[in-house]
């Protein structure tokens, strides 16, 4: 520990902490703002879509601003948004409430915003929280560069990723404690725990983050937008980037459809949030193993190898409901079959996230790697963007809210919702589609590259 400065140990911490409050909400996301805020399934998709999108875009915009005025002050920054801003997904449905703006059933069941356009408030907290977590992932990674050695790097990242999953991780676990035991209350009280967090994560930085490291360079504004640019017209980058979204939206179903495919298909007794820690667990047992097996093989054959499993992943998923039998392993069918299935992309992602990488870099110009990379996310940005306003779209299709179809006394027409739900599982198929035009799209983007680099070579 003694290798390591006060600064690293710092960032590593409060890292642990904001993973922890966003993958609290980020996993209910959607739940939050049909069940508290009354958006539909495609409203709601298209927002959490935005919102996330956003998130792996403007890290690039805001690691420039912190060069410029520090890390401390744009650490200090970072997490003074994120506390406002979960605070406000938490306080704002309570003032609209107790103003008389917003209907509180008895049944935990927040009513009465779904015809008002006061529920386009909630864009005000998320801006905060996209601002500030562009800020963190920027600042956090940075800081582990400037605050490692060549020889110390390697194991500071170690540390690093191994803070981001057992946040990640942690995060998740209390999701559905409070969600059962509260109803939709629960999904509001989760914004007040992650502010929390983030509040102390900014006491920390305030009082330990002293950073000597600050050279006030970087990049301006201009600089980023040509290097953005850049990259956008490089046809052989910005395709890889679009095969490889193919992977990544089906892998953020695990947020964007599943925790309300789960509960609708199920109950409420139903728990996502168990559900999607499935793959950062199976990510830590399998990934250095999945890299020793794939090391004499090229990145190309290791995605290649990912890619043919995400696309059995999706079909997995769509049998709970098609098996037929009881509860398996004491789980019901769906769940245990989406467990299964996010098990696969877990395993898909380790043959997939370590290799991308390297093969994005060899497909960079000499000499400008370390620019490339940093657009390296873009597919994040594009698959988020367009996986959660797919799945909004799908869910009110295939597996609508449950509260459509109840009478005014609250209580569910079963046979209507059974009839509305009997082709849920038709939202999978869709993926396993998405999942094999990718594997065939990146199998001949490798044979024609290798072929154009052999005769660039020759």
């Amino acid at each position: 520990m003694a290798r390591f400065s006060k600064p690293f140990w710092v960032a590593n911490f409060v890292e642990l902490l904001e993973r922890l409050a966003y993958y609290a909400v980020f996993i209910v996301i959607t739940l939050y703002l049909s069940n508290v805020w009354g958006f539909s399934d495609i409203e709601a998709g298209v927002i959490a879509g935005l919102f996330s999108a956003s998130l792996y875009l403007l890290p690039v915009f805001a690691g420039a601003y912190s060069d410029k005025i520090g890390f401390r002050k744009a650490i200090i920054l970072a997490f003074a948004l994120l506390t406002v801003g979960y605070a406000g997904l938490g306080i704002l449905p309570t003032m609209l409430e107790s103003a008389g703006l917003v209907d509180y059933e008895m049944t935990t069941t927040y009513t009465g915003l779904r015809e008002s356009n006061l529920r386009w408030s909630i864009i005000a907290p998320l801006v905060l929280l996209v601002i500030g977590g562009a800020f963190i992932k920027s600042v956090i990674s940075g800081t582990i560069a400037r605050e490692t050695t060549t020889e110390t790097r390697a194991r500071g990242y170690a540390i690093f990723y191994m803070m981001v999953n057992i946040g990640a991780f942690t995060g998740k676990t209390v999701v559905d404690p409070l969600r059962r035991s509260m109803g939709d209350q629960g999904l509001v009280y989760l914004n007040y725990f992650s502010a929390v967090m983030t509040l102390l994560a900014l006491i920390a930085v305030f009082f330990f983050y002293k950073s000597t490291k600050t050279d006030n360079s970087g990049k301006s504004f201009s600089d980023i937008g040509k290097s953005f640019m850049k990259v956008m017209t490089n046809g052989r980058l910005l395709l890889l980037i679009i095969i490889v979204s193919g992977f990544w939206m089906i892998q953020s179903q695990m947020y964007a459809t599943m925790p309300k495919y789960v509960i609708r298909m199920i109950g409420e007794g139903a728990s996502p949030g168990w559900y999607a820690n499935v793959n950062p667990l199976v990510v830590f047992i399998s990934v250095n193993f999945v890299t020793s097996l794939m090391k004499r093989r090229s990145a190309i054959s290791s995605m290649m190898v990912g890619m043919l499993i995400i696309p059995f992943s999706a079909l997995v998923m769509s049998l709970g409901t098609q098996v037929g039998v009881g509860y398996i392993l004491g789980l019901h069918p769906v769940a245990f079959m989406m467990i299964i299935g996010i098990a696969f992309q877990a395993i898909a992602e380790c043959f997939i996230s370590p290799r991308y990488l390297e093969f994005f870099s060899l497909q960079a110009p000499e000499g400008e790697e370390g620019l490339y990379l940093g657009f390296s996310h873009l597919h994040s940005f594009f698959s988020f963007l367009f996986a959660f306003g797919l799945s909004g779209f799908l869910l009110d299709k295939y597996c609508p809210d449950p509260r459509l179809f109840t009478n005014e006394a609250g209580v569910l027409d079963t046979l209507s919702y059974a009839a509305a739900t009997q082709n849920a599982h038709y939202i999978w198929y869709v993926f396993v589609g998405i999942g094999l035009i990718s594997a065939i799209a990146l199998y001949f983007y490798g044979r024609i590259t290798k072929k154009i680099d052999s005769k660039n070579v020759a």
